[in-house]
């Protein structure tokens, strides 16, 4: 099998200018080789262009590259979004978003396919502004390089069958899928729990939940990134691998037969639970020795 590389998220938005090359330091020397291009780091670059040269110089000195990404998210920003006077501007950031993904060298870039914002608009609405969406940006994902990964929720609109289906309609090399072990957890455990964040998810949209705990072997020939993070199935907590319930032994012996896969993603909030960049490390070292 080949290596797969693990890539490390971090919330550099709660950091200093001044602070983050040390940070990034900190990864390099407790043996990162790669970070994700955040959210908040691709924002930042659609607002001041001239960031982008001073991350990958940070970067660099720090011996790190960027592998992944995730766009911007949000009811406004998701593919599925239905309101027309957004829809245009949407594209455009999410095409700008994929362009300055190839200037940095990431192979691919997660963009969540949206949840259930407005109630006025049917599942129907939803499914065809991603179809929509997708149809808009592929060809510039194609033109860039970069694989678009849609990503397993816990809403009605992005179930494996859900994402399946979307790229069922496609089949295009640029579009696959973003495993969220985390977001699988709430879908196979949230049933356990009277108030879950999968519950308040589904609430209104179908008179029974489908509970799944095969999200992985759905998705597995199609994945081609995963967030790692842990939760009980309740809270989408962010939380270290081994503070939560998942089975991180099957989940990384399964991933390891995923064909596509290019890169691990630590998608763990660090700094709410004063987690040490070193346990971070430690953590996925030991989470890709299972593979």
């Amino acid at each position: 099998m080949k290596s797969i590389p693990v890539s490390h998220f971090f919330s550099w938005q709660e950091c200093s200018d001044r602070l983050r090359p040390l940070l990034m330091q900190e990864f390099s020397v407790n043996g990162a080789d790669h970070l994700v291009l955040a959210d908040c780091l691709l924002r930042r670059v659609m607002q001041q262009f001239e960031f982008a040269e001073t991350l990958r110089k940070e970067a660099r000195e720090a011996g790190l590259t960027f592998c992944g990404a995730h766009a911007p998210f949000g009811i406004h920003e998701d593919l599925d979004n239905p309101l027309a006077d957004e829809r245009p501007m949407m594209i455009d950031r999410l095409k700008l978003v994929l362009k300055i993904v190839r200037d940095f060298g990431a192979e691919s870039c997660t963009i969540h396919v949206g949840n259930v914002p407005f109630r006025e608009y049917s599942l129907d609405d939803y499914h065809n502004c991603i179809l929509q969406s997708l149809e808009a940006l592929l060809p510039t994902a194609e033109t860039c390089g970069v694989v678009i990964a849609i990503e397993n929720i816990w809403f009605p609109t992005n179930t494996p069958e859900k994402l399946l289906a979307i790229l069922d309609h496609f089949r295009s090399p640029f579009l696959g899928i973003c495993y969220d072990a985390g977001h699988a957890n709430l879908m196979a455990k949230g049933k356990e729990f009277p108030v879950s964040a999968a519950r308040d998810g589904w609430d209104g949209w179908a008179d029974a939940i489908p509970w799944d705990n095969r999200v992985l072997e759905k998705l597995l020939p199609h994945i081609v990134t995963c967030h790692l993070h842990d939760n009980f199935g309740q809270y989408d907590d962010h939380n270290l691998p081994g503070n939560g319930n998942i089975d991180w032994q099957h989940v990384m012996s399964t991933l390891a037969g995923a064909p596509k896969l290019q890169c691990i993603q630590n998608e763990v909030a660090p700094i709410g639970y004063r987690i040490p960049i070193a346990t971070l490390c430690r953590t996925f070292d030991r989470l890709k020795s299972m593979m």
